[in-house]
Parts: structure tokens; C-alpha cells; sequence
């Protein structure tokens, strides 16, 4: 499988059990917000475009031929970043396929579940019905932790508890300071509509969601791009990104 929001898988050695992928310079998103080996935060117009290429990536994998894949364990510890900030969703290892003789309703009895507690599908943790909204659920707690980089757990509630008190802006994460707060509380409705507890309630992937992710990572590159032309009198760079490799030299 090749797609560029996807990992890609250079061997495997069956005899010791590796696989070996694509190196991926500033290892895993989750990593990243919880900026371990203290690390710069990752800017807001960074963040929009990230979530775009996972919900890209996913979609890719949703309209698999002959048959969808539900990934199952959608995280940040499974998206990883290369020097430019692009992410690819990797450890497909619980991916599933969804027979085709059902593709259409898309979902699949399981006899038992898979993935990490906090982003699984409620409604197939409980019925063991497998669909490809199941990975709408995970990518919602996974969009609210780009902006928040909280916990998973209970941050729905959180977020939601934050916008009913008019307090939306103290949930966001605070190492950035330039947070486009209208825009954020769109983001953050949006996921909170993938993490809805009933699959019938979540918005669809390719008519919804990425429409709008797309328009928010638009929205970050033309931040960007009016940053960079403030500042080409001054300065010049070949990075495409203010957060570029000089100030990320501690990254793994």
C-alpha cells in the first residue's frame, strides 16, 4: 500500500519478527504534543495540516479496493512525522478488512474488539459491530488532542464543558500563544461530532470532515505564507515552515 499519508513498509524478517518502515524524523505525533525531550510546540497552522493528512491517509484506507479497511487503533502514538511535518498513519497491523458483500452498510461483526482504550468505538466495543465509522471515533479524540494535547481520557466532556462555560480558549494548548480561536472552536466542534457515542450521529469522512479539515490547513498556509513574506526582507530559508530543522535539532 502506498499513499503519501501512509508509512511505508520497506522488509520484513518473518525469522525475528521486524518490520521495517520509512525512517520518520520527529517520531510520533504523540511525542510531539507532550514535547518529550523538550521539544518546541508544534504551531497552530502545523497542526490544522496535520490533521488534514491524517483524515486524508484514513480515507485512502476507507476506499480500499476490493475492500474498505477499518484501521481499529487510530492514535497519536500511531501517526508519525517526517522533517517536514507530514504525517503518515503506521501500525496497520490491526486493520481489518470489510468483506465486500457487505461493503455498502460497511460493517462486520467481531467476535472480540481491538485498539486502545480511550479511542475505541463505543458502539463496537459494546456490539462488536465493526464499521468504518468506528475509526470516525478515534479520529475525534485524536483531532481534540492535536489542539488540546491533553489526555484522552474524559476529554470530550472537558472540551465540551469548556465551550458551555464560554471558557473554550483555556482548554486549547497553552504553549501556543496565537491560538485563531474562532477557527479552533470550528475544529474542535467537528471532532466532537466524529466522537459522538452513536455511529449514525458521526459525520462522513470524505463529505464532511476532510472538507472541512482541508479548508483549516488552507487557512494555515496562507498564515504561513503571509509569515514568510514579512519576513523575506530580512531573512531567507529553504524550510517551509517557521518551526524548521534549526530550531528542531533536538528531535529525535
Amino acid at each position: 500500500m502506498r499513499h503519501p499519508n501512509m508509512v511505508l513498509l520497506l522488509g520484513a524478517c518473518p525469522e525475528y519478527g521486524c518490520l521495517v518502515y520509512e525512517y520518520m524524523d520527529y517520531g510520533s505525533l504523540e511525542d510531539r504534543l507532550c514535547r518529550r525531550g523538550n521539544t518546541l510546540p508544534i504551531p497552530w497552522n502545523i497542526r490544522f495540516r496535520i490533521a488534514a493528512d491524517i483524515a486524508t491517509g484514513l480515507l485512502f484506507l476507507h476506499q480500499a479496493k476490493p475492500e474498505p479497511l477499518v484501521h481499529r487503533d487510530l492514535k497519536p502514538a500511531n501517526i508519525l512525522l517526517d522533517h517536514n511535518f507530514v504525517s503518515k498513519i503506521s501500525d496497520v497491523g490491526l486493520a481489518r478488512l470489510v468483506p465486500q458483500s457487505i461493503a455498502e452498510v460497511t460493517q462486520y461483526r467481531m467476535t472480540s474488539t481491538a485498539g486502545t482504550f480511550c479511542y475505541i468505538d463505543p458502539e463496537y466495543q459494546q456490539t462488536g459491530m465493526l464499521t468504518t465509522k468506528s475509526d470516525i471515533y478515534s479520529l475525534g479524540i485524536l483531532l481534540l488532542q492535536i489542539i488540546t494535547a491533553r489526555s484522552p481520557m474524559g476529554l470530550t466532556h472537558h472540551v465540551e464543558s469548556a465551550i458551555e462555560r464560554g471558557a473554550f480558549q483555556e482548554i486549547l494548548d497553552p504553549t501556543v500563544t496565537d491560538w485563531p480561536v474562532e477557527e479552533a472552536m470550528a475544529f474542535a466542534r467537528l471532532a466532537l461530532r466524529c466522537a459522538e457515542l452513536r455511529k449514525k450521529d458521526r459525520p462522513d469522512l470524505g463529505e464532511e470532515i476532510l472538507p472541512e479539515l482541508n479548508r483549516l490547513r488552507a487557512l494555515g498556509q496562507e498564515y504561513d505564507a503571509s509569515k514568510v513574506s514579512s519576513t523575506s526582507t530580512t531573512c531567507s530559508s529553504s524550510a517551509p515552515y517557521s518551526y524548521g530543522n534549526d530550531d528542531v535539532s533536538s528531535m529525535p
